[in-house]
This record gives structure tokens, C-alpha cells and sequence, in this order.
């Protein structure tokens, strides 16, 4: 059945729909984005492979004159040595791969999407049983890692709150004796105030560097890493990308062993969450800026198109430095076209699932006020009965339209 708005397009081509412009934006710069990347690391890299392996073949064609070996048996020697690799045998002493300790290891990369490659399984049992492993694995892990950021949201925003209540305090804007829980919601200083969302970006950047110089500076004595590699390591292992070159805890015999890797479990969980929180709130900062450009790129090519954009731009459109002027409601009502479907039981589409989306940064400042000001969270009654709880943006609206779309059933 046809519903919802009808996308138009224009001279320039660019769709009149706001969630279909940010997309196409979206995947323009992901594009440019990655042609910039691998530009940079063919110019930076090529020379250094090259020169490895120029180096390689000097080292096989002396090898072959010295022991009297023809290059091809010497090859399929080191082809061999390879697959004994991938099984998990190194020609140095290393810990075993599949005992408890180390598949305890193996799991923990799995579920959190680290996947460094050391150790996979080899049997065709082992590949089945992860495949649905992984599959709830994963899933659950997301979720802990969307309630930490719930959580870590919470917490910056009850410390702005009260630097900020502090700061009003030293400028005589608001009398001594308030107390939070009090009236300071009637004190008009107070009224709207939203912590922003790019001093929530810089709290997190800050713990996350701080947290990854930490782990760093244990990285290297005890692994024999130099300091750059170990900053490297943190970041490749705490944004789950796990290229799998370094893997900490791996050597057979550590010094102070029980207490290196609770500290290695410790600094891998905290720096998974932290940079997962930092990912999804640049994430928001990264749809501002495409919703600024979408309102900068906008067709006005005919003043039909032009309202057409303005009024689309006025209720969607999120600018960077802009306040909100539109109420967002918490009870799930966030987009009226899709009111109609949902209270005539209609199941969500994937439409609107997308669409949810574009009022994320709204709904993580105005949590972010509540938490701060001590408000509870208004969740209908249906929707607890139904489980499904708040969240932090787009997961908080995907949860009320989950929950609604339950009731209308």
C-alpha cells in the first residue's frame, strides 16, 4: 500500500526527500572518503612493500645457493610453514591456542566483533557452532554496549548538570540555597538548558586518549612493543577493526601473568565501550553536518521546489550551532506521517524504521537534560508491559515505535 510522502526530483537531481538527500550525501563522502584513504596508504605504504619484498627475494635466492635448493622445493617448504601457521604453530614459544585461557581469548574477540584472525577455528564442527555463536554473541554484545552508552550518557550529563549549576552559582544568576531536586526547574537560568553534544564528543575523545595511553604504557614494557605500535594496537583493538599483526597476551610465560591479563581484559572492555560511545556521537555530529549541507545544496531552481525544501528543511533539517525549536515528545510520537499507519495497526515499514533516524541528536540532548535535571524518563505503560525500554537517539525511537507497533497489534 502506498503511504507517505512521494519523493520528488529536480534539475539538479538532488531528491527532495530529507532521509534520501542525507543517504546520497552520505555515500558520496564515504566514497571520496575511502578513494582519499587508499590514496594515502598506497603512497605511504607501496615503497616499504616493495622494498620487503626485493628484500625477501635476495634472502631466498642466497638461501637456495648456500644450502644447494631449488627456489620452487624452498617455496613449497614456506608454503607448508604457513599452513602450520594458520593451525596455530609459530616457530617461537607461544601459549597454547585452544586451551580454556586462550579460548576464553578467542571468544571474547568474537563477540565483540574484534576478530584479530590469530586463532580461527580448523574443524567443521568448530566453524558451524560459531557461526550461530557469534550470531546471539554479537547481538547481546551490542546491546551491553548501547545500555553502556545509556549509562555513560547519563553520567556526563548529571556532571555537566551540576558544573553548570555551579558556574550559575559563581555568577549570581542563581541563589545559593537551590538544591538539585529542588526548584531548579522554575529558575528561569536553568529553563531549556541542554548540555551539547559536542562537549559530550570532547569528554569521551579525552577519556578515550587517556585510556589508550594508559593501556600503551602497560603494552610496551611487557610486550616489548615501542610506544607508537601500542597506541596503534589500542585504537585497532578498542574500534573492534582487529587487524590481527599485534594481539596482546600472547607469549607463553608472563611476569606478574594474572595480573597482566585481568589488566588486558579490563583495558580491552573499557576501550571497546568507550570508542562504541564516541563512534555513535560523532555519528550525530556527522548527520549535522549533512543535514547543514542538504539545506545549503538545496534546489531553487522554482519556488514550488523551494517551499517544498523549506518546509522539509524546517521540520527535519538539524543545524550545527542551531537550537531546536520544535518540542520532541517522548511517548513515541516523533513523526506524524506515520501516525495514521500506526494507529491503524499497520506494521512498521522499513521506511520509517530509516526515517527514525533524523531526530537522534534531538532526542540524546533532550535525555541528556532530564538525566541532568533528575527527571525520569517518560515510558508509556504499554510500553513497559511490552519489555521494550528507552535508549539513547535513534535506538530510543526504534524502541517506542517497536513498542507501539506491538500495541496496535
Amino acid at each position: 500500500m502506498m503511504s507517505g510522502r512521494r519523493t520528488k526530483t529536480c534539475c539538479c537531481l538532488l531528491p527532495l526527500n530529507e532521509d534520501n538527500g542525507r543517504f546520497l550525501l552520505l555515500a558520496i563522502f564515504i566514497i571520496l572518503y575511502l578513494i582519499a584513504g587508499a590514496t594515502v596508504f598506497s603512497t605511504i605504504e607501496r615503497p616499504s612493500e616493495a622494498l620487503a619484498h626485493n628484500r625477501w627475494n635476495t634472502i631466498l635466492r642466497n638461501f637456495s645457493h648456500s644450502f644447494n635448493i631449488s627456489i620452487l622445493e624452498l617455496r613449497s617448504f614456506l608454503k607448508d610453514y604457513e599452513t602450520a601457521m594458520a593451525a596455530g604453530i609459530r616457530a617461537d614459544t607461544l601459549r597454547p591456542r585452544w586451551d580454556f585461557t586462550g579460548a576464553f581469548y578467542f571468544v571474547g574477540t568474537v563477540v565483540s566483533t574484534i576478530g584479530f584472525g590469530m586463532t580461527t577455528p580448523a574443524t567443521i564442527t568448530g566453524k558451524v557452532f560459531l557461526i550461530f555463536y557469534g550470531l546471539f554473541g554479537c547481538a547481546g554484545t551490542i546491546l551491553f554496549f548501547n545500555l553502556f552508552l545509556e549509562r555513560i550518557i547519563s553520567l556526563l550529563a548529571f556532571v555537566m548538570k551540576a558544573c553548570h549549576e555551579r558556574q550559575l552559582r559563581r555568577s549570581g544568576l542563581l541563589p545559593p540555597t537551590v538544591r538539585r531536586g529542588s526548584a531548579v526547574s522554575e529558575v528561569d537560568s536553568l529553563v531549556g538548558w541542554k548540555p551539547s553534544v559536542y562537549h559530550v564528543m570532547l569528554i569521551l575523545t579525552i577519556f578515550a586518549i587517556t585510556l589508550s595511553c594508559c593501556a600503551s604504557a602497560m603494552y610496551t614494557p611487557v610486550e616489548g612493543w615501542n610506544y607508537i605500535d601500542s597506541l596503534y594496537y589500542c585504537f585497532v583493538t578498542f574500534s573492534t577493526i582487529g587487524f590481527g599483526d599485534l594481539v596482546s597476551s600472547q607469549n607463553a610465560v608472563y611476569q606478574y601473568q594474572g595480573l597482566y591479563r585481568f589488566g588486558n581484559f579490563m583495558f580491552i572492555l573499557l576501550g571497546v565501550c568507550c570508542i562504541y560511545s564516541l563512534f555513535n556521537v560523532i555519528s550525530i555530529v556527522i548527520k549535522q553536518v549533512l543535514n547543514w549541507l542538504l539545506k545549503k545544496f538545496r534546489c531553487r531552481c522554482c519556488n514550488k521546489c523551494h517551499k517544498s525544501n523549506t518546509r522539509l528543511g524546517r521540520r527535519n533539517a538539524i543545524t550545527p550551532g542551531a537550537r531546536f525549536r520544535r518540542k520532541v515528545e517522548t511517548d513515541g510520537n516523533y513523526d506524524s506521517d506515520t501516525e495514521g499507519r500506526r494507529l491503524s495497526g499497520e506494521m512498521i515499514s522499513m521506511r520509517d524504521l530509516t526515517a527514525s533516524n533524523k531526530v537522534s541528536l534531538a532526542i540524546l540532548q533532550k535525555q541528556l537534560s532530564e538525566t541532568a535535571n533528575g527527571y525520569p524518563r517518560t515510558v508509556c505503560i504499554n510500553t513497559r508491559q511490552n519489555g521494550f525500554s528507552g535508549g539513547v537517539g535513534a535506538l530510543a525511537i526504534m524502541n517506542n515505535r517497536l513498542a507501539e507497533t506491538s500495541d496496535s497489534r
